[in-house]
């Protein structure tokens, strides 16, 4: 079982040949999230100005950033080509446990399961925040709001990407075992914990750096509220529906 699909605590596991179980597997999880990967660096591309490189999701730049400071300049080129083999792998290795062939519906069923989820999602936590905090006035006030719709949308669906991967993936699955393994704590413990610090660590991310919003209690709220969302939903669902949904929920949020 592989990082995109290992639940942090227990949970009823469904069939692996129903809907819920086939669309949680690894080999339809990663190939899922590929068009993500596809679109988002084909926009990163085609919208770079000469002379000033490319804009580029702050996780996606963060990753970037590490695999430079061992690699230089060739630190992205083999970031791309750990992510693409870590991808196939996934993939070839539960192809090899699960030799049936892939069903489109289910693909068809994550998109329509993404899509209602990202617009439950906005409603209920916006309504949740709003109503702890009053307005939500402080979301509109930030650097994005300026920028044109692509590349609006292409920061979107790098947030779905890489946000996913860096900060459930990596982040919430190292804290669960880091919490088992440090702090002693029982699977579903670590798992709350890893939830919880996990989402307080994603919405201090969005105000890092030159495009890092303004400091405010109603959108680092409304943030960690959409972590604690993303972070159950990957436990849930696993990696593919989740980067999908957190994708379609930032277009909502920022071209709508």
């Amino acid at each position: 079982m592989t990082a995109a699909s290992r639940p942090i605590f227990q949970a009823l596991t469904p069939s692996r040949s129903s809907y819920f179980g086939l669309s949680r597997a690894p080999r339809y999880s990663v190939l899922f999230a590929l068009p993500l990967l596809v679109a988002y660096e084909a926009l990163a591309s085609m919208l770079a100005l000469p002379g000033h490189g490319e804009l580029r999701n702050g996780a996606d730049a963060l990753l970037r950033t590490v695999f430079t400071s061992f690699a230089g300049p060739y630190g992205p080129t083999i970031f791309m080509a750990v992510v693409a083999a870590f991808g196939i792998a996934v993939v070839v290795r539960d192809k090899r446990q699960h030799r049936e062939s892939y069903k489109p519906l289910v693909f068809i069923g994550m998109l329509a399961e993404a899509a209602l989820l990202a617009l439950g999602f906005g409603f209920v936590i916006g309504v949740t925040t709003a109503k702890l905090l009053g307005s939500l006035h402080a979301l509109s006030v930030t650097p994005l709001a300026n920028m044109p719709w692509a590349t609006r949308l292409m920061l979107s669906l790098g947030a779905g990407l890489y946000e996913e991967l860096f900060f459930r993936v990596l982040l919430v699955t190292g804290l669960s075992t880091g919490a088992r393994i440090v702090l002693g704590l029982g699977q579903r413990a670590a798992g709350l914990f890893a939830v919880f610090v996990g989402a307080f660590i994603f919405s201090a991310f969005h105000y890092i750096g030159p495009y890092g919003d303004p400091l405010q209690l109603q959108s680092f709220t409304f943030r960690m509220l959409s972590g604690i969302a993303f972070s159950g939903l990957y436990v849930m669902r696993g990696f593919g529906i989740t980067a999908w949904t957190h994708a379609l929920y930032d277009s909502f949020l920022l071209l709508v």
